[in-house]
Formats: C-alpha cells, structure tokens, sequence
C-alpha cells in the first residue's frame, strides 16, 4: 500500500488568463482611488479639511469628495455635541478620550484657604465653537483644558474656607470657576464655549471624615436651636403685641366711656341749673318729688299714722322685715 502524498507540479496547474491579471491591476488603483477620494462627516458634527498640512475649510455633514493619495486630510470633530469633562472621578461609557484622567486622587486632593485639605470632584461641559482654532492654536486643546479647568478650580477653593466649600459656597465657586475658564479660553484661543461648571461631591479625606461630621452634626444641632428660638419668638411677640393692643383699645374705650358720661351728667346738671336759677323753689319741689317717687317703691308696703293712733299699733299687720324687701 502506497502512502506517500501525490506530488503536483506547478507547471501543471491551471493559471489565471493574462486579461484577469491585467485587470485586477486596473481596478485596485481605481478602488483605491475612489476609497480615498470621498468622505463622509457625521451628524452633529464638521470636517477640518488639510491640503499637505494647511488649513483648507470646514465642511458640513454628510458626502464629500477630496483629493486622494493623503493630499487632503481630513478631521472630524463633534462641534454640535456637548462634550464634558470629569475631574476627580470616572463615569462608565465614555467617548471623549479626554474627559477622563489617570490622576483622579491628584486631581481631586486640594487645600482650602483656611488650611484645610478636601476632595473635590466636578464636571466642564463644553462645545467646540471653532474647529479651525481647535486644531491649530493649541497643540492639545483636551488637555489645555483640563489644566486650566484644574488650576482655576484649585484657586477658588483655595480662597475660601472648608465650611464654604462643603456647604453655603458651592454656587459661588461654579460661577466663579466658569467665569475664569471662560475667560482663559478666550485668551488662549481654544475654540471652545464653556457652558457649565458643576460640583460634584465635596468631602474632606477619609482621615478626618468623623471629627467633619460631628463637626457638621454640632453645627445643624446650633441652627435648630436658632430655628426653634427665632419660631417661639415669632409666636410670642406678636402675641403680646396683639394682647397689648387689645389692652390699649379696652383701656381707650374705658376712656371715652367715662368721659362721654362725665360730660352728659355735665350737661344735664347745666340744664337743671338753668331751671333752677329760673324757678328755684318749683324746681326743688320738683327734684323732691322724683326722688321720692323713685325712693318709696323699693321701702316695700309701709303704714303711716299720726301719734292719736298709736294705741292701734298692736293690732296692725306690721312685718320684722327691714326696709326695702317686699
């Protein structure tokens, strides 16, 4: 039994026909051509195009055609996209190459102004505004960013204590920091628009995370102290001021009472004066007479006699009862 493989000449096998050689090597350059000679930019985004090197235009989304063999290059930049970059932490699914970093503890770790230190995380949002500046103003403009992001932050906190920072400050410092990065990308000419500064946690290092919160603990116990002081003061002042006016308003009442009955007794003594001074004696009769009239009712029943009938006065009807009860 024979077991050796059979052994071919190449001379044997068929070979290509001549034109499909030819052919193929028409066709490759052409394909390599057109593979060359358009691009495509994608939605929210711009073409850079570079003719050896130098700046040609900026083209809008979609087909276009340039010059092949690497004569014209083109970049492709997300300038309708907001772009962001994060500091002191990492979000998962990222796109932007530069928006993370290898040195998030450094980048994080600061001093504050009263020697304190903290770990602030935070985010620049961003768009590209000109391509053209983008490329060939800075050499790296990710990383220019994130420097000046970095170095505008640490001056900020920097100025202000660690309370400001944690608590009552954070707005304050965003503003701040956007305003200068603004400004330095302007400077700088970056071909960039920030649009925001936002931080994100802001705590002091793991060290001394205890003493801060009973620090903070001690601090919330003082303003509940002063919120409940300041609720029992706005309950018992108007309070007493109600009770006080209520006081002065009886008493001002009271007043003209008193005085409005002084002046009627007044002008009623004038008027009997004045009948008086005409008539003296009618008038006396007469006051003598009302008097009576309202005196007797309240003795109750009473029976009057002259002295020639006293030896009567054990056989009348007469009662113990003191006088004015029926």
């Amino acid at each position: 039994m024979n077991t050796n493989p059979p052994v071919y000449n190449l001379d044997d096998l068929p070979r290509p026909p001549a034109r499909l050689i030819w052919l193929a090597f028409v066709l490759v350059p052409i394909l390599f051509l057109l593979w060359t000679s358009f691009y495509t930019v994608e939605a929210e985004s711009e073409g850079v195009v570079r003719r050896f090197g130098k700046y040609l235009k900026t083209v809008e989304p979609g087909l276009h055609f340039k010059l092949p063999f690497g004569v014209d290059d083109v970049t492709v930049l997300p300038t309708r996209r907001q772009l962001k970059l994060e500091f002191g932490f990492q979000s998962s699914g990222y796109s932007n190459p530069a928006q993370v970093s290898n040195q998030q503890r450094e980048e994080r770790s600061m001093v504050t102004g009263d020697v304190n230190a903290a770990l602030v995380e935070w985010v620049v949002q961003y768009r590209i505004e000109d391509a053209r500046k983008y490329l060939f103003e800075v050499r790296n403009p990710g990383q220019t960013l994130r420097d000046l992001s970095e170095s505008a932050m640490r001056e900020m906190i920097g100025d202000r204590t660690v309370d400001e920072v944690i608590t009552i400050g954070r707005q304050d410092i965003e503003v701040a920091v956007l305003s200068r990065l603004q400004e330095l990308s302007k400077r700088y000419q970056l071909g960039l628009r920030i649009d925001q500064v936002q931080l994100k946690n802001v705590n002091p290092p793991s060290e001394v995370q205890a003493s801060f919160n009973e620090v903070n603990r001690a601090q919330q116990d003082r303003e509940n102290a002063i919120n409940v002081a300041n609720g029992n003061y706005n309950e018992a002042v108007p309070r007493a001021r109600g009770q006080a006016d209520q006081a002065i308003r009886g008493a001002e009442g009271y007043r003209f009472k008193r005085v409005n009955e002084a002046e009627g007794d007044v002008a009623a003594f004038n008027a009997i004066l004045a009948e008086y001074t005409k008539a003296p004696e009618i008038t006396r009769s007469r006051l003598y007479l009302e008097t009576m009239g309202e005196v007797i009712p309240q003795l109750g029943p009473k029976i009057i006699i002259d002295d020639s009938m006293r030896q009567m006065l054990p056989i009348l009807p007469l009662s113990n009862k003191p006088l004015g009860t029926p």
